[in-house]
């Protein structure tokens, strides 16, 4: 993952550990099952219906349509150089082009790893004017990988609007699925990992920030419920938690997680303005995820959104009253307006709004 506003930062090689697991024990419940009589010969077998069957199961890439190229999305470490898999580094190997979002950043992983392929830079800035000639490329058989700084492209990183341009020339894209910050983080926050949301990086000037967030509190009074995921640089951490806090509650459960799978890893838990004040105290370093709880299961706000339109839909009109609540409770006019106007045709009165 990056931003424009911090570095990419290098990666480390993991850590050497003993293995600190038990020798498997004889009297395992497998042994047990193994030497145990049969007495359903005659009961066929209950297919399992969460079991995955495919046609053929082996390590073969996909070859792509006869005389041409194939897009492959590759993860690369988000921290830890051993977290590249074989086949990833197979695949840029193999590959005729390599497209990085910051070629210096992705030579590191490289080298490691001896890697000689052509490189070129895909980043946001670029991308839109380098479909057509990549296209090309594709088309006449020429086999094209994306890799991303850290983690998985296209997730906060650049590829998107190539991998759409290829899906409609029909060109075959697949992936080399590995390391995610995201995820990552999730599995690590002691928050519900699913249902979850990823957002990418918040706007960074206050007010944009502000308002997308209001609208993702406003979308969980109209039932949302979910652990909330983005990105964050340093420098705006504090100030991000500090709104989160005021618009979603200071005691909303969170988790920031930092310098993942690297040799200072952190992951930080508890209530969201406890999250805030350590960090206005302490400030971070690293590449940085943000994570936020669903709201609790008697969470009011949405009943305490319609109580209070409807309050002021008595006496005033649709467009006063959403002005009215919208300021009050701290959500987007146009979301509290489309909602007093749901209220108001409901009760069959909707009145004068403009």
């Amino acid at each position: 993952m990056t931003d424009s506003s911090s570095s990419s930062l290098p990666f480390h090689a993991p850590h050497e550990a003993a293995s600190s697991s038990p020798a498997p024990s004889s009297h395992s419940g497998a042994d047990l099952a193994r030497h145990a009589p049969d007495t359903h010969e005659d009961t066929p077998p209950t297919e399992d219906p969460f079991e995955t069957h495919t046609e053929e199961e082996d390590d073969t890439p996909p070859t792509g349509h006869p005389g041409r190229g194939v897009l492959t999305l590759v993860s690369t470490p988000i921290g830890n150089l051993g977290d590249f898999s074989d086949r990833a580094a197979a695949t840029l190997a193999q590959a005729d082009l390599i497209l990085c979002e910051d070629t210096r950043t992705s030579a590191r992983l490289l080298t490691a790893r001896g890697i000689t392929t052509r490189t070129e830079p895909l980043h946001d800035h670029n991308e839109q004017q380098r479909i057509p000639a990549l296209i090309g490329q594709l088309e006449r058989g020429r086999r094209i990988a994306i890799i991303s700084d850290a983690g998985t492209p296209l997730l906060s990183d650049p590829g998107f609007r190539l991998a759409r341009a290829a899906i409609a020339a029909d060109i075959t894209l697949t992936a080399v699925p590995g390391p995610n910050a995201a995820i990552t983080a999730l599995t690590l926050s002691g928050l519900p990992p699913h249902p979850f949301m990823f957002s990418g990086f918040l706007p960074p000037r206050t007010a944009a920030r502000r308002e997308t967030l209001a609208r993702l509190r406003a979308a969980e009074q109209a039932g949302l419920s979910a652990t909330l995921i983005w990105h964050e640089a340093p420098h705006r951490l504090a100030e991000m938690l500090a709104d989160l806090a005021d618009i979603f509650g200071a005691d909303r459960p969170a988790a920031v997680a930092r310098e993942l799978t690297k040799r200072f890893e952190e992951v930080r838990r508890g209530p969201v303005a406890t999250l805030a004040a350590w960090y206005a105290d302490n400030r971070a370093r690293g590449e940085i995820t943000v994570l936020l709880g669903p709201p609790a299961e008697d969470d009011g706000g949405a009943d305490d959104l319609d109580d209070r339109l409807r309050a002021a839909l008595a006496t005033l009109s649709v467009k006063d009253a959403a002005s009215l609540v919208a300021g009050a409770i701290n959500l987007p006019r146009r979301t509290v307006y489309a909602r007093a106007l749901e209220l108001a045709r409901d009760a069959g009165s909707q009145g004068p709004h403009r």
